[in-house]
């Protein structure tokens, strides 16, 4: 995955209820949505290069 956007999170503050340790809680929930944006993300940048050999393709360019 090239071209990934850096974000920095200064500040972030979570409340939430849980039976056990809050901690682990966050990290599982945190892992497992920052894996879906990921997902989605490298499914989005495959789209746009696919997209983009088509219209080289389509403009008689070699597809490198």
């Amino acid at each position: 995955m090239t071209g990934v956007p850096k974000v920095t999170i200064h500040h972030l503050e979570v409340r939430f209820q849980v039976d056990g340790d809050d901690g682990a809680v966050f990290t599982r929930l945190f892992n497992k949505h920052i894996q879906a944006w990921a997902r989605l993300y490298e499914d989005q940048c495959a789209r746009a290069e696919h997209t983009k050999a088509e219209r080289r393709f389509g403009d008689g360019e070699v597809p490198q």
